[in-house]
């Protein structure tokens, strides 16, 4: 079995003297594995997918990237590892989208020092491994919601991370968008063995991970495979709706709410 790559244990986090937004969450993603966190809103995905990017410290609890602590990893070696897609990013300045896509490449540009050639060569292929080549002569400024998310998809890909963290990446992008989101993280899975993380709304594109971690109320409530988590009771207890229903067809599951 696959070591773990990323382990989060026992986290805990409060924001200012408020009560404790996360409670005792752990999981573990190993190389090559996908991961969703779900859950109604306020249920703590967000502050944990935070938690894991290094974005907020943890109040209890420890996580290990590889053999090592969190915080013992130099931020600029530690961002070759470990890449974040927050759920939405705004600019007022209309930087070329390969220019954006190129601050990607910042962890591995010496100070005082601009990007070469195969950094650039490395935010192209980003950018196609994204589907977002097309945009790349672009102003970010000019493009839609769905493009400006593939986009930081790609800036987060030219850091050629071992973890990608994404939080709601699918929030603003249609059906047809969704889809490839879903397929391009199962073959850079299989081509880069990249691990996934991702919190989502949208449990229909759970059904290929490997693993579901279900949270709350800032606690985790289910944990395992889609076949384990997408059920009926445990869907229905989760969201506190009785009315949710799920049906496995295939590889795929369906969830709907009974009105």
């Amino acid at each position: 079995m696959p070591q773990p790559w990323l382990q989060a244990r026992h986290l805990d986090y409060a924001y200012a003297t408020g009560p404790l937004a996360v409670r005792d969450v752990s999981l573990t993603a190993a190389q090559g594995s996908m991961t969703a966190l779900i859950g109604s809103n306020g249920s703590g995905k967000s502050t944990v997918i935070r938690m894991l990017a290094g974005l907020l410290k943890p109040l209890a609890g420890s996580i290990l990237l590889g053999e090592l602590p969190f915080e013992d990893w130099q931020p600029r070696l530690r961002a070759r590892q470990v890449a974040y897609v927050p759920q939405s990013t705004a600019t007022a300045f209309p930087f070329r989208v390969l220019d954006l896509v190129l601050s990607g490449r910042a962890p591995y540009t010496p100070a005082l020092r601009f990007e070469n050639a195969r950094d650039a060569e490395k935010a192209m292929e980003a950018l196609e491994a994204a589907g977002a080549a097309h945009l790349a002569d672009r102003p970010f400024t000019s493009l839609s919601g769905g493009e400006r998310q593939m986009v930081i998809l790609a800036r987060a890909l030219a850091q050629e991370p071992r973890l990608l963290l994404l939080d709601e990446p699918s929030s603003s992008l249609d059906l047809k968008h969704r889809a490839n989101l879903i397929r391009t993280l199962t073959r850079l899975r299989e081509s880069r063995h990249l691990s996934v993380i991702m919190t989502t709304h949208d449990l229909q594109l759970t059904s290929g991970f490997d693993h579901i971690l279900a949270l709350r109320r800032g606690e985790a409530a289910a944990a395992g495979t889609p076949d384990e988590v997408l059920r009926d009771k445990v869907l229905s207890d989760i969201y506190g709706d009785p009315n949710v229903r799920a049906h496995r067809m295939g590889n795929q599951t369906l969830v709907w709410v009974d009105v």
